[in-house]
């Protein structure tokens, strides 16, 4: 990235947002030095203003202040510096206090009265939720890295099982959870403030695990209930390595306003500093959006094509690309009349077919560490958390391949796989992964999707299945945009287990699939000759950083081990973000976190993640600690939660608290 020097911006480190019950939000506002008023973009984050995103936030908010545009970021009720306790994610709350932020910033003298929002991942979410409460301020949203639909495609589940993600994502929530305020903002008070939060937000993975449906918990905030409700332009972003792509053309699909959509080679990171490369000029891409919706200048962004993305070539399995070799593509409108499937039957002799069906029956019983190259859910872009050589799943699923392709296929689209199943077992789970498969051999993930079987017909009202009963299913996988190049072989791999990226079914399952009944079909995208004249993006810039002094660097390191004599397979993520002195403020900051999974031999009962953290933050003398740690496993009938909490004040314990729920299995 290249840091830009820029026009004077006028820096309010704090501001205080009051809302009508008496809660104070917390807000930093870059502005032009200009005091003409101005168009504002508001972003909205548990976060931390103070520390948590200070390097991004350097970057942006600057940037858009120098081009004529006030940025407004603000803290959530109950996190960073602003009043209250955060018990759980998009509360109603939450949501009525961004709308009452939204009136008060169009209110201030440096404001014309106009609101954009954006963010990414929970500011993605909420951008889209509070813009379906219609504030009249608000005149549009660019969401990044979110979802529409909470239950069937967000870090908790997917195809109604149980992510392994949620577990780590609600352990990052409860360490953010257990730090105070800066005193330098909040004064005395941080300490009361404190304690009220680490005694008040509560453990929310408990909280979720009661939820395993889809029920109004999770239809709560998923604006797939309601696209109509949003009626200000949308430009939903995402990229291919992200867990939030699929969303990018369920919005384009289904809501009724101005929309554009980008989906490029990127982990959950935005565009401009996000790997693998390239990145964009993400930030001038921001100005032309909002240049055109809040300010009325006509930058040509609404007559481009609604959907442009990074069409991805053949790479060999690398689960940390640095790169991401391609090409941008488009199309006018999406669903997209010019792309038609093509199907390829399943024979029993691992071929995928065009032309005849092959009559037979292959049975699937997959041991359980299959999914040990899946990677994250959702990659950070941060070590090796991208899917992995493919040929290890590979040997513990059932494949069915093309010979080697004389013509190259693209696709873009979600790839489906219908299958004729029978399952020896009332609670099952299936696994399909696309892969595509060099001359040497190595097998690369594309794109995959996984289903509980119980859920086959609904997410909200999941039935039992009946042993020795065929029964049919589909299995929808992630949009993906790819390239098989001629001389690659494309494989459908089919597993009944796909951990520790899926908890596993409550017992091992054996699959008949009848093959003369299933199928793959494959989103066949043919050249647009319009794709040479798509104008190139900018190089990223943004504006120069926070001054920072790292005493620490970040290390990150991923470890697979199998200890033969007890049967054990281990995945261990160790991920310290270092240690570093935030040199404005004077503040130090330090995260190490780890993540383990376990199981034993094909017992899905061994099965059990535990996650722990270690956060400091000091300033002159001055020391907060707090550790936490979350451990999940589970009976054939039970989820057990094992967690504890610790905080210390310059060396001395000053609380302690353990947690232990059990929680029964609904058809998970």
């Amino acid at each position: 990235m290249r840091h830009v020097d820029i026009a004077p911006v006028i820096e309010d480190e704090n501001v205080w947002i009051p809302l009508s019950d008496g809660t104070r939000l917390a807000a930093r506002i870059w502005r032009p030095a200009d005091q003409a008023p101005v168009p504002a973009i508001f972003e909205y984050l548990p976060y931390r203003k103070r520390y948590g995103t200070v390097a991004r936030d350097s970057l942006t908010h600057p940037y858009l202040a120098a081009n004529g545009y006030a940025g407004v970021r603000v803290d959530i009720r109950g996190s960073g510096e602003s009043d209250g306790v955060l018990t759980d994610e998009y509360l109603q709350s939450e949501l009525d206090d961004g709308v009452a932020a939204i009136d008060w910033i169009a209110s201030q003298p440096w404001c014309d009265g106009t609101v954009g929002m954006m963010g990414i991942s929970w500011g993605g979410f909420n951008g889209l939720q509070i813009a379906a409460l219609r504030p009249e301020p608000l005149k549009a949203v660019m969401t990044i890295c979110s979802t529409d639909d909470r239950y069937a495609d967000d870090i908790h589940h997917m195809g109604g099982c149980l992510l392994t993600d949620n577990l780590s994502w609600a352990s990052v929530m409860f360490a953010y959870n257990t730090m105070p305020p800066d005193p330098a903002i909040v004064g005395d008070r941080w300490r009361e403030m404190w304690f009220e939060r680490l005694e008040g937000s509560g453990l929310w993975l408990e909280n979720w695990l009661h939820h395993q449906r889809r029920d109004d918990f999770w239809r709560h905030g998923s604006i797939c209930e309601d696209y109509a409700a949003i009626t200000v332009p949308v430009y939903a972003v995402s990229g291919w390595a992200d867990g939030y792509s699929n969303a990018v053309f369920r919005l384009l699909a289904n809501l009724d306003v101005p929309r554009k959509g980008l989906v490029g080679p990127w982990s959950h990171a935005y565009p401009h500093i996000a790997r693998p490369e390239p990145a964009i000029g993400f930030l001038q891409e921001l100005l032309r959006w909002w240049d055109h919706w809040l300010k009325g200048i006509d930058t040509g962004i609404m007559d481009e094509p609604m959907v442009r993305t990074w069409m991805q070539e053949a790479i060999e399995p690398d689960p940390a690309p640095n790169v991401r070799p391609g090409r941008w593509v488009a199309e006018t409108s999406w669903p997209s009349p010019r792309i038609a499937p093509r199907a390829f039957g399943l024979h029993p002799d691992g071929r995928l077919v065009e032309n005849g069906e092959g009559s037979g029956v292959v049975s699937i019983s997959s041991p359980l560490w299959v999914g040990r190259q899946a990677g994250k859910w959702c990659s950070y872009g941060d070590g090796p958390d991208q899917p992995g050589d493919q040929r290890t799943d590979d040997s513990g699923s059932q494949i069915f391949d093309t010979g080697p392709l004389t013509d190259a296929i693209e696709i873009l689209g979600a790839p489906m796989v219908d299958l004729h199943v029978t399952s020896d077992r009332p609670i099952a789970q299936v696994a399909v992964r696309l892969c595509a498969v060099d001359p040497e051999g190595r097998s690369t993930r594309v794109s995959y999707g996984v289903l509980n079987l119980t859920h086959r017909d609904s997410h909200a009202e999941p039935e039992p299945l009946t042993p020795g009963q065929p029964t049919r299913i589909s299995v929808r996988l992630n949009e993906v945009a790819q390239i098989f190049p001629a001389g690659q072989r494309i494989r459908l791999a089919v597993s009944t287990s796909y951990w520790p990226l899926i908890w596993p079914a409550p017992e091992p399952v054996n699959l008949a699939v009848e093959c003369s009944a299933s199928t793959l079909s494959l989103p066949i995208r043919p050249p647009r000759p319009e794709d040479v004249d798509l104008a190139d993006f900018a190089d990223p810039e943004g504006a120069p950083p926070a001054a920072a002094t790292v005493t620490r660097p970040t290390k990150v390191a991923w470890r697979l081990s199998h200890d033969l004599g007890a049967g054990v397979h281990t995945l261990e993520v160790d991920d310290d973000s270092g240690r570093k002195r935030l040199d404005d403020i004077g503040l130090e900051i330090d995260l190490v976190a780890v993540e383990r999974y376990t199981h034993q031999d094909d017992d899905p009962t061994s099965a059990r993640g535990e996650v722990s953290t270690t956060r400091s933050m000091a300033r002159d003398g001055w020391v907060i600690e707090t550790s936490t740690t979350t451990a999940l496993s589970s009976t054939t009938d039970q989820f057990v939660i094992d967690a504890e909490l610790v905080a210390s004040e310059n060396g001395a314990e000053v609380f302690h608290r353990s947690w232990h729920a059990e929680i029964p299995r609904d058809l998970v």
